[in-house]
């Protein structure tokens, strides 16, 4: 047999470093599409193209996966979000926006949005998962906007606000649209659109934190 007719490879003779991504890759479709209690090992490594004795040489278990799920895709973005949160020079209003629209554009918008849809759904039963995803993404992203608050406070941008209970009503609509969209989206006759939703979103939220002068004069500049 010469070289021209060998055989294909399987696909798990890929490169060793490869793996780890294109299993959490996997497992992030599948645990969107079905859940984490009807997703099973051997689907994932399926999907991946490995076999699901490699598999295990990376992952213990199922809760480990979904872990490095939650690392590979979600953390990234928190971290982004706080590097921008310490560097940023412009207002808090503008700051606000950008995470805003940032987090639309990396997560809302892809099938990340899928994992808070999942934790929710299945913390009763998987209480571990819930308190793992609790402290690593939810703990992160409320100290976060709880830092732009003090910051915009601070400049005497924002209003004085009950900031340890503000950011959880604040994240709330956001959490929401990405729930939306993984569940009664699909029942909708006329689609809800994203950044409209997230562009009433952001005047509401910026209407009630700004200063009543910081208002007067938001105002006047909207006049003709």
């Amino acid at each position: 047999m010469n070289a021209s007719e060998k055989k294909p490879q399987p696909r798990w003779t890929r490169r060793k470093d490869a793996r780890p991504e294109e299993i959490i890759a996997a497992a992030l479709d599948l645990f969107v599409e079905r859940g984490f209690a009807t997703t099973r090992l051997e689907d994932v490594a399926a999907r991946a193209g490995v076999s699901k004795g490699t598999l295990y040489l990376y992952f213990e278990n199922k809760e480990e996966l979904f872990k490095a799920v939650v690392r590979g895709n979600i953390l990234p973005v928190l971290r982004h979000g706080e590097a921008l949160v310490e560097s940023f020079s412009g207002s808090s209003t503008e700051l606000v926006c950008q995470l805003v629209r940032g987090w639309w554009e990396l997560t809302g918008s892809t099938k990340i949005a899928g994992i808070p849809k999942l934790v929710i759904a299945e913390a009763g039963n998987f209480p571990d998962l819930a308190k793992f995803y609790y402290d690593e993404v939810i703990l992160r992203a409320l100290s976060m906007f709880r830092k732009v608050l003090r910051r915009g406070t601070d400049a005497g941008e924002f209003r004085e606000v009950d900031a340890d209970h503000l950011v959880h009503v604040a994240l709330a609509p956001l959490v929401m649209l990405a729930v939306w969209s993984h569940s009664f989206a699909c029942c909708e006759q006329k689609q809800l659109q994203p950044q409209r939703y997230i562009d009433s979103y952001l005047d509401m939220l910026l209407h009630s934190l700004r200063r009543p002068q910081l208002q007067e004069k938001a105002h006047a500049r909207k006049k003709p």
